[in-house]
């Protein structure tokens, strides 16, 4: 995520680090770095002559600490204002309706069918009860693929048989919602290649009819400049209440996720980050800001962990590592977890000092591999890894389409983990005794 920006911003902060302190000249030459990294990325350029002359303001102001390296300064502050240009907190959905009503618009191609889907299954892991109407008539693909996305969710979509009138599929929408206790109904509205006079009527004719709780404009975020100008169309014209961004795993550059609210005054409030139902992100100025400056997302990657590990599991898997029972079952399920929550290299990223995964080998192959061993073994192998010996050894790598020296390496992975943790264990203990807790 925004791996070229995060390499120059970076870079910048490496050159005034080994300043003893922050000067009119070398913050002007810091100034320089940001600013050709922000262009580069697609800023939009009103949006960084503002960002800069903020930054160097404050860095040449009274607010600077004295107690820590001018690097960390710099970057306390570029963190601030770019928190500051996202819009400072989540701007949550208002959701009074009943039902409430949100409306999805965009441009065709921008993932708004998927992107309707992500958002039903986020608002019913809230609690809510949601319906999909199929109100893209335009796209032939388009009610399919809702319903096929309904199906795999188990979430109901609204597509009356034959009916080509999309405002009325949008009122009998409504009417189905409140007579089958529906609290919450998405609008898949059509895109086009570009804006026109049709699409604009047809929008203005549902929100003028149905006055929906949130209008958001759906953006593919890989346009960048363009998805920034899209958003000033749209806003001008239908009062957007705010933006989902789509692709933000991609190779997107950031001009689009840090130019948008600064632009049009609307905040962005979900990102998608990749192509499952469940990569979908409520937007947090803060913790993105992080991830751009290599200061990771700690509290994303805890609360993508708890929707995963149930607090029980914890616990028992807590409980084996103390008594040193941990077997190749529990390290199985640990890795089907970790699967769970995203690519090796977003999970990476996430983690203080480590944004930058070009420099760093991360083989996801490896878990899929490790995975397939395991699924090899049988059950009394799988809980007494001791009983493998070369010929069982050979069986699994026959097994699992791998070689014995795959199998080998991945039991000495397992080794070294079960020998950390019981280290761990220790020092634990250790600490508590030393603190009078035993």
């Amino acid at each position: 995520m925004f791996d070229s920006l995060s390499e120059r911003l970076q870079s910048a902060f490496r050159k005034i680090s080994g300043h003893g302190k922050l000067s009119e000249a070398n913050i002007a030459d810091t100034m320089k770095e940001i600013r050709l990294a922000l262009l580069e990325a697609d800023v939009n350029y009103k949006v960084v002559k503002k960002f800069i002359a903020g930054v160097r303001e404050k860095s040449l102001g009274q607010d600077v600490l004295r107690s820590i390296k001018p690097s960390q300064q710099i970057v306390k502050i570029v963190h601030d204002e770019m928190v500051e240009l996202m819009g400072s907190k989540n701007a949550g959905l208002i959701l009074s309706g009943q039902p409430a009503i949100i409306m999805l618009v965009g441009l065709q191609g921008c993932g708004k069918t998927t992107a309707a889907a992500k958002l039903a299954a986020e608002l019913r892991k809230k609690g809510r009860n949601p319906l999909m109407a199929a109100c893209d008539v335009k796209r032939p693909a388009a009610i399919e693929q809702l319903k096929m996305l309904g199906r795999q969710l188990k979430i109901e979509v609204f597509s009356p048989a034959g009916e080509q009138d999309v405002l009325k599929i949008a009122v009998a929408a409504v009417e189905h919602s409140r007579k089958n206790h529906f609290d919450t109904l998405i609008l898949d509205t059509a895109g086009r290649l570009h804006i026109d006079d049709e699409l604009m009527g047809e929008l203005e004719g549902i929100k003028t009819s149905l006055s929906p709780d949130e209008i958001l404009l759906v953006a593919d975020s890989m346009t960048g400049q363009d998805a920034v100008n899209i958003a000033e169309k749209f806003d001008e014209l239908l009062d957007i209440s705010g933006v989902m961004l789509t692709k933000l795993d991609g190779d997107t550059r950031g001009g689009a996720a840090l130019s948008i609210r600064a632009v049009t005054g609307k905040p962005i409030k979900f990102v998608g980050v990749g192509e499952k139902i469940s990569d979908l992100e409520v937007f947090h100025p803060d913790r993105l800001a992080s991830r751009i400056l290599g200061m990771g997302d700690v509290v994303t990657l805890v609360e993508r962990a708890q929707e995963i590990v149930s607090e029980d599991d914890a616990r028992k898997l807590e409980q084996k590592i103390r008594k040193h029972k941990l077997n190749l079952e529990d390290y199985l399920q640990q890795l089907q977890q970790v699967k769970s929550m995203g690519s090796l290299e977003s999970i990476m990223s996430m983690l203080p000092g480590m944004g930058n995964m070009k420099n760093m080998a991360v083989d996801e192959k490896q878990l899929f591999r490790t995975e397939a061993i395991i699924n090899s073994m049988t059950l009394i192998e799988r809980r007494n890894p001791e009983v493998l010996n070369g010929s069982r050894r050979q069986r699994i790598a026959q097994g699992s389409g791998t070689t014995v020296q795959d199998v080998n390496r991945m039991l000495k992975g397992f080794d070294m983990a079960k020998k950390m943790m019981k280290n761990m264990g220790k020092m634990q203990k250790g600490m508590m005794k030393r603190l009078g807790g035993f």
